[in-house]
């Protein structure tokens, strides 16, 4: 399958098949073009669609597009369906206990259960709100110090060389190493459940948000200068700009770890949470519960990362262009 380029602006056209009204699909984008019998694209006008129309287009469904992003999506899909397939067999002949894998029929019997009775005194809801809670707000005060600090890190020497070493020795411990000291400091609330992932969300954003800094092109920085820029515009405009990847790389690792951390920092004697219902049902060999917490908590983190990437698309729409 031939890809032709009309020019800048509009980017790369698949092609299929001569003669052929197509479209581009790649990032909403949606160009026509009618292809001339040699097999390249006719000249087009400078703007066929117009500015506003450009993006708007793409909402229109057109049954003769076939997008290479939907054969992905369709593989995935098929990988999922795969695994519970296979999932289904196992059980069903009983080449695994129904101890150790429950069959998707039980652990449905059983989530049924869950939201009807919930666990422990509290519904799923609460379990599940919780958890969000806690990750949120560590998460949150992690973005919110640790892009300033990482910001700070990477346009000051004297910061960096300050702090620099404090991070380097944080960053290979284990957030969970930290458990013991967040009891004896702060106690068995809230608070240390918090600051466990507060802590294991700054590293990544501060040392992302740092390393965008001070990898930035000196040539967009004299740019800047050049061109008269002031020291707050030219970091406004030029070098938080192009950190903003590494920045958002950070942000999306911290997401991530952030919600993964969850189920640490719920051993601190937690009465409510996904990673408390996981780990009560493990005590009490509630095995179906403990399969179910761990897919809710699969899918909430799937939710979170698609969330980040559509932020992050939305912010970095220009990266790759």
């Amino acid at each position: 399958m031939p890809k032709y380029s009309l020019n800048e602006n509009f980017g790369q056209f698949w092609v299929r098949k001569e003669g052929m009204n197509y479209l581009d699909t790649a990032e909403g984008n949606y160009i026509l073009f009618t292809l001339t019998k040699e097999g390249g694209p006719t000249k087009a006008p400078a703007n066929p669609l117009g500015e506003e129309n450009l993006r708007s287009a793409g909402k229109i469904h057109y049954p003769w597009v076939v997008s290479g992003q939907a054969s992905f999506s369709f593989l995935s899909w098929l990988t999922v369906a795969a695994i519970l397939l296979l999932w289904y067999l196992v059980t069903a002949r009983g080449w695994v206990s129904a101890f150790v894998l429950p069959s998707p029929a039980n652990l449905w019997s059983e989530f049924q259960v869950l939201v009807v009775k919930g666990y422990a005194g509290k519904t799923l809801a609460e379990h599940i709100l919780a958890s969000l809670f806690r990750t949120f707000t560590g998460l949150g005060l992690g973005i919110a110090i640790g892009v300033p600090l990482g910001l700070l890190m990477g346009s000051s020497r004297i910061a960096y060389a300050i702090l620099g070493p404090i991070f380097s020795f944080l960053r290979p411990i284990p957030p969970i190493a930290f458990i013991p000291l967040m009891i004896l400091y702060f106690g068995i609330g809230e608070f240390s459940k918090v600051a466990l992932i507060f802590l294991a969300a700054l590293y990544y954003v501060v040392l992302n948000s740092s390393a965008g800094v001070r990898t930035v092109p000196q040539d967009l920085v004299r740019a800047g200068m050049n061109l008269g820029l002031s020291r707050t515009k030219l970091f406004a405009k030029v070098i938080f700009r192009a950190a903003l990847p590494h920045i958002m790389t950070g942000i999306k690792t911290a997401t991530a770890i952030s919600w993964a951390i969850v189920v640490a920092a719920e051993l601190i004697a937690a009465q409510a949470g996904l990673g408390f219902m996981v780990m009560d049902a493990t005590t009490f060999f509630r095995v179906p519960n403990v399969y179910i917490g761990i897919i809710i908590i699969g899918l909430i983190g799937v939710t979170l990362e698609a969330i980040t990437v559509a932020i992050d698309r939305k912010l970095l729409h220009w990266m790759g262009r």
